[in-house]
């Protein structure tokens, strides 16, 4: 007996290939074919502008000091009278991110309060030194007119489009987590992605726009 459950032993051990050998693949032909990303994905972050040029960073640096790999430094200072950067006192101008130590938590976005720094679906970023993997300022930074700059070209690999998408962290943050807001615009304008839908929510009213704040969430 000894010896017929041994030779059963190799046949065991195909077991799981040999039921798997019939199955329709679920392999993504990548990157030929590529999966729809969903609406809060994590993926490279962008500077934002208001539609007006302005730039959101107000050089707080709240972003750096929440970073839980330390991969974010920030250095602000203090807005020309002629001509400001940003509608605050100051801007942010040093910004520097270390994608080799970044961990895409996202918890930068969660902590800007002027929803300057936001994550986009660009996830693509192989370079081939590491100084190529620290963005700056001007890697980081929306052109005025929209448009998103990155320092590899387009390709197979690098969509640029998806430069475009995302946000979804700091939309569905930004309700607080409140019912009362479930339909509600409550984050500012971009000129990358100009006036965003608000973000659905979970309850049978979250698809429409629901009444001004109760008292009672006032009151919290």
């Amino acid at each position: 007996m000894s010896e017929f459950t041994d030779l059963l032993g190799p046949f065991k051990g195909f077991a799981v290939t040999f039921r798997n050998m019939f199955r329709k693949p679920v392999t993504t032909q990548y990157p030929e074919v590529k999966r729809e990303k969903p609406q809060r994905f994590h993926g490279r972050h962008v500077l934002n502008r208001y539609p007006d040029g302005m730039e959101k960073c107000i050089g707080c640096e709240l972003c750096a000091g929440v970073c839980p790999a330390r991969c974010i430094y920030v250095r602000g200072a203090d807005n020309p009278e002629d001509e400001p950067v940003s509608p605050g006192e100051r801007f942010g101008f040093v910004y520097e991110i270390n994608m080799l130590r970044c961990i895409f938590c996202a918890m930068c976005v969660e902590a800007c309060p002027t929803e300057a720094i936001t994550m986009t679906h660009l996830f693509e970023m192989s370079v081939t030194g590491r100084d190529d993997a620290i963005y700056t300022r001007d890697d980081l930074l929306v052109h005025e007119d929209g448009s998103v700059p990155h320092p590899q070209p387009d390709g197979p690999l690098i969509d640029i489009a998806e430069l475009k998408l995302g946000d979804g962290w700091m939309r569905a943050t930004a309700p607080s987590g409140r019912a009362s807001y479930e339909g509600v615009v409550s984050w500012t304008p971009s000129a990358r992605t100009g006036n965003l839908p608000p973000e659905r929510g979970q309850s049978a009213v979250g698809d429409q726009p629901s009444a001004e704040p109760t008292e009672s969430d006032n009151e919290q």
